[in-house]
Formats: structure tokens, sequence, C-alpha cells
């Protein structure tokens, strides 16, 4: 069974004239970790709600079809119940920071829980050390910089023991340097615990590498649904204004020019691509 399911799901905001998505179907796995991407405007961020019920419990509206999370139809069940099954990771780490130290903060989702003061205190202290953050646990929020926000939310998060992990966007407002470290973080969650990852981001230059599997989403639709490397492949990224890792782009220019070459994701694999074509070239000498 699907840990996560769309079943034909149409959804229209309140104050909108037009579906933010229309006939999502959708399923996703436990173990998954899924890169969702398209243009702005395309309804990503509008799965991501729909996946821990937010929508349509908080964002009100128009709704048709179906999303079950492990099992719970989200109509059917607060996002408080929700948000142990699916934790939601926004572009903007201030928008989800409410306490006045990090410690804190990370205990904030237990403590709402209910749960003994023995089992927040182990949850706190696994998510701090999984995330990396134990220099900054007794500091305020504000105090750090965007990327240990992000990384402060994250561990907020886990602290919830969720199976799914949706990350809007995350690295948004950070740096490269910055962004690749939450993205690693991330990567080591799905590797190690297991966590299901459902990842919406444009940086593709930076994410591309982690995700399993890609789903390119245009005007409310899902558009391809694959393997990173397949969709790719495909000029129809392009074509509707996602932009390419850069490594992409530059092997289609050679096939372009005769050069037939595996299409890259990363720099590494660009260039482990051209030392052996560089020694099959000097073998053929």
């Amino acid at each position: 069974m699907a840990l996560i399911e769309f079943k034909n799901v149409y959804f229209q905001y309140a104050n909108s004239e037009k579906f933010a998505v229309e006939d999502i179907s959708l399923s996703i796995s436990e173990g998954e970790f899924v890169l969702i991407t398209g243009p702005s405007g395309c309804g990503k961020t509008t799965i991501c709600r729909a996946m821990n019920g937010l929508v349509p419990h908080f964002h009100k509206g128009k709704m048709k079809g179906e999303v079950i999370v492990d099992g719970l139809k989200t109509t059917e069940h607060e996002v408080s119940k929700l948000a142990t099954k699916v934790g939601l990771v926004f572009q903007n780490p201030e928008n989800q920071l409410v306490a006045l130290n990090v410690e804190r903060e990370i205990a904030f989702g237990p403590e709402n829980l209910g749960l003994p003061p023995e089992e927040i205190r182990k949850r706190v202290e696994d998510a701090i050390s999984l995330v990396g953050i134990e220099k900054i646990r007794h500091r305020a929020p504000y105090e750090i910089s965007g990327g240990q926000q992000q990384l402060v939310a994250l561990a907020s998060v886990i602290s919830l023991n969720p199976k799914v992990l949706v990350l809007d966007e995350p690295t948004a407002h950070l740096d490269p340097k910055a962004a690749r470290m939450v993205l690693k973080i991330v990567k080591k969650l799905n590797n190690e615990l297991g966590t299901t990852i459902v990842l919406v981001e444009h940086r593709l230059d930076l994410s591309i590498q982690y995700a399993t599997r890609m789903i390119l989403m245009d005007k409310g639709k899902i558009v391809l649904d694959g393997s990173p490397r397949d969709i790719l492949t495909t000029d129809i990224t392009a074509s509707i204004g996602v932009g390419e890792p850069k490594v992409v782009q530059l092997f289609k220019a050679l096939q372009k020019h005769g050069v037939r070459l595996p299409v890259p994701l990363t720099p590494e694999e660009a260039g482990n691509y051209l030392k052996e074509m560089i020694k099959q070239h000097d073998n053929n000498l």
C-alpha cells in the first residue's frame, strides 16, 4: 500500500477563480526521495499542503478527490493528527520558529502531543544530533544564520517522528553552501532512517542528485513522473520554464554536435564520463 496517495484531486482556493491543482493522481511509497519541480504557480505548494491536511482544513476552498496518508483520509482527520505522519518544512524558517531558544523550539511539537518529559528529552537530543546543531542548542532562533534556522526548523519537525518529510523550497533563501548542507542532511534522513522525502525545489543544480524520482508539474497538472535522468533527457523541462542543471545543458549541447554521452546529473558524473571518453580515445590511437 502507498504511504501517500492522491486520487483524482482537484483544489480551488476560496479567493481564486481557477483550480490550483487538477486531476492529480499520485502514489508515493515508503522510503522514496521524490523531487517535485515546475514553474511558479504550477501547484507544487498546494500538493505539499494537501499532504498534511493544511489543504483543505486551514487553506479553505473547493476540493474534489481524496488524499490518503498512511491509511488516513486527510479530510477526515485534523492537522494535528496528520502532523505525526507528515512533517512540513516551509521555505522561510522564520515562519515556523516560535520559541526563545533552539532546544525549546525542538521540544515544542512533542510537548503539544502530550508526551512524557523523558520522551520529549530523548526526541530533542536525537533531533539535535541528527541535524548536527549541538553548538547552537542554547541560542535564540533570531541570533543564528538562515541556514541554521532552516536546520532548526528541520529538527523541530523531525522531533515529531513523521514517516514523511515534506520540504517546500527549503533552500529558497539560502546561499549555495547552506543549501547543500540542508539537502545533505535531508538525504541522510532518507538513507539512515528510511524517512520518505518529498522535496519541492527549483534549484535543480543542487537538488537533483539526491532524488530517486522526479515529478514535473505545469498549470496544476503532473506533466512527467519518472527518474530524474529520464525526465531531464527530454526537452520538456526547459520548454515549460524550469531551469535545467548547467551540466545537463552542456551535455545536451554536445549531443547536438554529435558527441553521444549519457546525460549526467552532477559535475562529478560529467567528469567521469569525459575521463572515460578520453581513455577510450587514447586506447584507440
